[in-house]
């Protein structure tokens, strides 16, 4: 898209006002921006270990002190942010990143909220930084394979609120319901509107599939689904509309929840990832109408590193309570097309019959552009609990694997399953898939086991992905889905330890 197009109707105000697109921010525009509309306040965000937005707030007095604050950034504990960062070397800079600046829409005070990347006491890039890890992942796909990434995020959550008796909807049929059946359609796209002010590349919003009543409580579950931007901006984007959204509940005085798991017996909320791989600004998931060998080749690497992304997308224990037969979440490690029970859905692209909008409108015009670009293939093992920016350098790391692993497209082959499963070859096929972790126990087991992949060309650092399997294995949960698996009690004694993750 050209930086006409960023800028035509875009509904961010820096955007219209500078008359520029976000990666053209300078520090120049931001000041700018700032004496002309009277701002306060700088706000500094950047993401934990927890995976939330923490927050560093400056009060402007004076043009140099706001240029200071942009040129310097400040200092932070690196030890209380991170836990594989020891306490006695543990400062950090956080330098916020100017095209990430966005219009705080819920501070009554006239401020600035900028993202931040962190960097070590020698002014360096921290090797840890979940942010940094991305962007190493992204920059080793693109020296090795030529192709740059672009993905889009999927965010299921749920808003709880006191029951109304009126236009009660029906017990797990929520999906795509309309007010006055669904409550929450105002605060859905209000969210929208300051996700889309903040920078977020929204595709569309919708209520989904779950909904319930627990006594005197009513649970509704929304989603929110971006459209395809360069994986850098799309990790911040997601990032970004979390806080919206849990800052949005408490002006409404609701509570809301990212977690994979929210009650027994229900839809639980997942986080998946569409992908696609770029070159020379075109897809190349598409090929003569068809799905490409490119884009079998990066399935095939997503399948084969599945079990150890787990580690970065399923973090919690009831992510696995989420991923059991007949919730629409995998559990059998392979890929079909439209099949909401694979791992991988290569979902609708386009590729039929593109003038279903002339039998709809029969005065309309051929449309004479191409629809290649709208076909992605989505990951669909992730959830709430997700490190954002892990999940995705793991997924870039696994495309490349994909790309340039020699039996890709066998590999492929061998694990796809028709949107028939029931057809005989395919019920045979199924029965020798792998399947996905079952614990936060087993996923750790299987990130120890690939983790050369992740840590090749130095994009994680080896004592990150130690971490990440001490903090697995110490939840012990090895054997816990069996255990409590019938039992109502323990099962919400859990959902509620990890009711806010993420």
């Amino acid at each position: 898209m050209d930086a006409k197009n960023k800028i035509l109707m875009n509904p961010n105000p820096l955007v219209q006002y500078l008359n520029k697109a976000p990666e053209f921010f300078t520090k120049d525009d931001l000041i700018l921006y700032a004496e002309d509309h009277n701002i306060e306040m700088i706000n500094f965000r950047y993401p934990g270990e927890d995976g939330r937005l923490k927050t560093l707030s400056f009060v402007i007095n004076s043009r140099k002190h706001l240029e200071d604050i942009l040129t310097l950034g400040e200092r932070v504990d690196g030890s209380s942010l991170f836990s594989h960062i020891e306490a006695g070397s543990s400062d950090l800079y956080v330098v916020p990143r100017y095209r990430t600046t966005f219009v705080n829409p819920f501070s009554e005070i006239p401020a600035l909220d900028i993202l931040c990347s962190y960097f070590n006491k020698d002014g360096n890039p921290l090797e840890s930084s979940p942010e940094y890890i991305l962007q190493k992942a992204h920059k080793a796909l693109k020296e090795e394979t030529g192709y740059s990434f672009h993905v889009m995020g999927e965010l299921e959550y749920y808003i709880i609120s006191e029951k109304q008796a009126l236009f009660e909807a029906v017990d797990q049929r929520g999906y795509h319901e309309s007010s006055p059946f669904t409550k929450w359609e105002n605060f859905r796209r209000e969210a929208m509107l300051a996700i889309a002010q903040s920078g977020g590349n929204l595709k569309y919003g919708h209520c989904e599939v779950g909904n319930f009543t627990f006594g005197n409580m009513e649970f509704e579950q929304n989603e929110l689904e971006f459209a395809p931007s360069p994986i850098e901006d799309a990790a911040d984007q997601l990032m970004i509309a979390k806080w919206i959204l849990r800052t949005l509940a408490l002006k409404y005085k609701v509570t809301i929840t990212f977690a994979p798991k929210i009650t027994v017996g229900k839809a639980g909320s997942g986080l998946h990832i569409h992908t696609r791989l770029m070159k020379n600004d075109e897809n190349r998931m598409v090929e003569n109408g068809q799905l490409s060998d490119t884009a079998k080749k990066t399935i095939a690497g997503y399948l084969e590193l599945a079990p150890s992304l787990t580690a970065f997308g399923n973090t919690i224990p009831t992510s696995y309570f989420r991923l059991v037969p007949h919730q629409e979440a995998p559990t059998n490690i392979c890929w079909g097309d439209r099949n909401r029970s694979v791992l991988v859905r290569v979902p609708l692209g386009w590729v039929g019959n593109k003038n279903m909008y002339l039998h709809a409108n029969p005065n309309e015009k051929p449309y004479k552009g191409t629809f290649d670009e709208r076909q992605t293939v989505e990951f669909r093992s992730p959830d709430g609990s997700a490190d954002i920016y892990l999940l995705l350098a793991g997924l870039t790391v696994a495309a490349r694997h994909g790309l340039t692993m020699q039996n890709g497209l066998d590999y492929a082959e061998k694990t796809y399953i028709d949107v028939n499963i029931f057809a005989e070859k395919h019920v045979q096929k199924s029965k020798n898939l792998r399947q996905l972790p079952s614990s936060c126990w087993e996923s750790a087991e299987y990130l120890e086991q690939q983790s050369d992949f992740y840590t090749a060309l130095n994009v994680f650092p080896q004592g990150l992905i130690d971490n990440i399997v001490l903090k697995l294995k110490n939840y012990k949960d090895k054997t816990l889905r069996a255990e409590i698996t019938n039992d109502s009690n323990a099962i919400m004694e859990l959902v509620k330890a990890y009711f806010n993750c993420g």
